[in-house]
């Protein structure tokens, strides 16, 4: 007899952004730039950066105590933690490791998984796996990125793009129907070098050359990341909601990667959905990465434009070059 797969769902959101914001006026004191440049290109104002001695695991830590207390969960109910982050603490252990310490979690397994600006979906399709076979039954998956610290801030073409940030969301078992329906990943590594950090790994060690060639920073080719992005959200929103068995029209809200204000309308236009049905904060936090699509849906759903029973779609593409997407119907 076939073992019945469960349905899984988020169970409880958090998140957290720093203090500290970094207006595009601060930029232009920076690198040649103007605040009206930068929001007609991005629709960038603003991003927040975190404090001196602030790590990846310490946001992260914050934005799951959150989604712990909204779950109504301890850290000792959590089985496994998944970080995605493309800015870990450090090469070993993981940040997954470091944030299970500092949150109490001691029955959690822990691993980082890194897909860039998809990490958080990617985390979500991994968890929705193990709770469907029973393996586990509460998963803590963040999202959390420190890019200030990996930013070039003299170089105009990514500097002014970027921001800090931490979202967590709790899977686990969800009433059958409810909770996430389909799921598609995938990837492109041919377009690879489009967006990169060249050094700082086996391929290229830290030396003193590194540092003054400045390649421990982010680099990326706009142009290329932007086409492939805009290729990209359209097609993976539209299938899941396929793979589910539902029309794209039957879509109540999407939150998509917040990269660029033109990709996001690029794709309410192919989509064929009205702007209103995308939630955008960009404005307010620039590219968070990983952080992106959790710090999103967190303010939606607390802001109520999510509601029980809706259709969501999540949505996010990045380095890699990756993407992913899924379907969920709300079950809060």
């Amino acid at each position: 007899m076939e073992n019945k797969l469960i349905s899984a769902g988020i169970l409880g959101l958090g998140s957290y952004v720093p203090e500290k914001i970094v207006t595009n006026d601060d930029i232009a004191k920076m690198v040649d730039t103007s605040h009206d440049w930068i929001v007609s290109r991005t629709g960038i104002e603003e991003r927040r950066v975190v404090s001196e001695g602030q790590s990846t695991s310490d946001i992260s830590a914050i934005a799951a105590k959150r989604a712990l207390e909204d779950a109504n969960l301890s850290p000792e109910d959590i089985d496994l933690i998944i970080v995605a982050t493309l800015t870990p603490d450090m090469l070993i252990p993981s940040t997954a490791c470091i944030v299970q310490s500092k949150i109490g979690a001691k029955n959690a397994a822990a691993f980082d998984l890194e897909a860039a600006c998809s990490g958080f979906v990617y985390g979500l399709t991994v968890a929705r796996q193990f709770v469907a076979t029973g393996m586990y039954k509460n998963i803590l998956v963040i999202g959390a990125e420190v890019l200030s610290k990996f930013l070039d801030w003299e170089d105009r073409n990514t500097c002014i793009l970027f921001g800090d940030g931490a979202g967590a969301a709790v899977v686990g078992p969800v009433e059958d129907g409810k909770g996430i329906l389909s799921m598609t990943m995938g990837a492109d590594g041919t377009g690879g070098e489009s967006l990169l950090i060249p050094a700082g790994g086996a391929t290229m060690p830290a030396s003193e050359q590194t540092i003054a060639d400045r390649l421990h920073y982010i680099r990326m080719d706009g142009s290329e990341v932007f086409k492939f992005a805009v290729r990209t959200m359209g097609r993976a929103s539209i299938e899941v909601i396929e793979k589910a068995g539902h029309k794209v029209e039957d879509i109540d809200f999407l939150v998509p990667h917040q990269a660029n204000i033109r990709i996001v309308n690029s794709a309410a236009k192919k989509l064929k959905l009205s702007n209103d049905k995308f939630y955008v904060n960009l404005n307010k936090y620039g590219n968070m990465s990983g952080a992106s699509i959790p710090v999103a849906l967190d303010e939606a759903v607390k802001l109520g434009k999510i509601k029980k029973d809706d259709l969501v779609v999540l949505v996010g593409f990045g380095a890699g070059l990756t993407w992913g997407s899924c379907l969920i119907k709300w079950n809060k």
